[in-house]
């Protein structure tokens, strides 16, 4: 119980208390601190690159702090809860974080990040990134419009993530595709039925099915919702025409013989060893930029290609279309950097936000993980190293500058989550009825009608 006096108990307790709070001070106050005596900033990271982090928390620390490097959950999902109870909370020890694009929308709009402004910055930061939406900056349109809310920039890009059509040149010659012109999901799906070959894509109930099905609707020229701005009153458009096709396209696959065993729960991960089973086909797969090195890196291994021979039937093109004529929009991800609103220390960690997102960040980060750059200066180096073919490179370039973001609203993780279970498992999906459902129920978990 307590009172107008504060604590109530014997002396003894009181005096025990305050020494718990002593302590507890101390200690927070020796956590903030390095062995030096200097500040230390924490920069919680996602698990993808944590070497080449580790090395630039290192390189990128200064006489005056010390950078920390401070581990994420591995799911897109578990982050933002950690990263937004941490920040709820205005917890200070959050100084520098790695943020999923649809992270920073929800992030800026609660007051939990750091503008990024030229006063702010250097080389005025603030409006090299604004500009390069309308394509007069360094950085990809598509990298710069993540970081974004309310027309000011909240994060910096690290690196811009995309995905594009990964496949067996052998499978697709078989099946007399020609992949240097633009190839439609029907085509892929019929191609690998008819060819022993397989589609891999991820639809297990997690945010990368909701990548899917935001990549199909878009590339059938509409939104999941629009008006994102107004919060819980957007406009909510998935009942459409390009949601309906979105949904042909998924009954199309779970109805194929191309469809994996696995196709539930598919991830990013789960078709990679399909590419080169033994005696296989192989597949189509749709997935993001890792994929090339990670098949480089297992030549002669287990799940990967048997030897250089079979490394080079690995090809490569344009996400596919979902309508017949109308060009795809790729997913866009990636990682961007954002400065924790609490921090003790925002100046310090904003030029440490500029330091781990250095143009040569960016290249160890392509060449070291197969995590490509978010600036055109970065992609130039990377293309000049000779580690990735030159169409590679520029596919990865050009996907990210015309694909299409996840909606950028404040509810994000309402309207993801509302999506995903409408439209799972991929089995069960029906143009004529899940994009009425989907959209009746996001409506619904917007307004507080529904629980999610």
């Amino acid at each position: 119980m307590t009172g107008r006096r504060g604590v109530s108990g014997s002396r003894p307790a009181r005096r025990a208390l305050a020494a718990f709070a002593t302590a507890t001070l101390t200690a927070t106050l020796l956590s903030a601190c390095g062995d030096s005596g200097k500040p230390v900033l924490n920069w919680y990271v996602n698990p993808d690159g944590v070497p080449i982090f580790e090395k630039y928390a290192e390189e990128c620390s200064t006489d005056e702090y010390e950078i920390s490097v401070e581990l994420l959950p591995s799911s897109a999902t578990d982050q933002r809860v950690q990263l937004a109870r941490r920040l709820a909370a205005e917890d200070s020890s959050t100084d520098l974080m790695n943020l999923d694009p649809v992270f920073v929308a929800e992030f800026a709009n609660a007051g939990w990040l750091e503008e990024i402004t030229d006063d702010n910055t250097e080389d005025d930061l603030a409006s090299e990134i604004t500009g390069s939406i309308e394509g007069s900056g360094n950085y990809l349109a598509g990298a710069a419009e993540t970081v974004v809310w309310d027309d000011k920039p909240y994060a910096i890009p690290l690196w811009a993530n995309t995905q594009v059509l990964w496949y067996r040149k052998s499978l697709a010659e078989q099946a007399g595709l020609d992949m240097e012109q633009p190839v439609t999901w029907q085509q892929v799906i019929d191609a690998a039925a008819q060819n022993g070959g397989s589609v891999g894509v991820q639809a297990n109930l997690y945010e990368g099915y909701m990548v899917w099905i935001n990549a199909l609707v878009q590339g059938a020229g509409g939104e999941i919702v629009s008006d994102t701005e107004a919060g819980r009153d957007a406009s909510v458009d998935i009942d459409s025409d390009a949601g309906r096709a979105a949904a042909e396209v998924i009954q199309q696959l779970a109805d194929s013989e191309a469809a994996q065993p696995d196709l539930t729960v598919s991830n990013e991960g789960t078709s990679l060893g399909l590419m080169f089973a033994e005696g296989g086909a192989g597949e189509f797969m749709v997935n993001w930029t890792f994929v090339y090195k990670n098949y480089e890196g297992l030549i002669g291994a287990p799940g990967g290609p048997a030897d250089e021979q079979a490394f080079e039937d690995l090809g490569w093109a344009r996400y596919p279309a979902t309508v017949e004529g109308e060009p795809s929009k790729p997913p866009v991800g990636g990682i961007d950097i954002g400065v924790g609103a609490y921090t003790e220390n925002p100046e310090f960690a904003m030029e440490a936000a500029q330091c781990i997102t250095s143009t040569q960040a960016q290249v160890d980060l392509a060449l070291e993980a197969g995590l490509m750059p978010s600036t055109n200066d970065a992609y130039d180096e990377v293309a000049a190293s000779g580690d990735y073919p030159e169409d590679l490179v520029e596919l990865f370039r050009t996907s990210v500058d015309e694909g299409g973001p996840r909606p950028k609203t404040a509810f994000y993780a309402m309207i993801s989550s509302a999506v995903q279970q409408t439209w799972h498992s991929p089995n069960s999906v029906d143009p004529d009825s899940t994009p009425k459902e989907s959209a009746e129920y996001v409506q619904e978990v917007l307004r507080g009608e529904a629980l999610l």
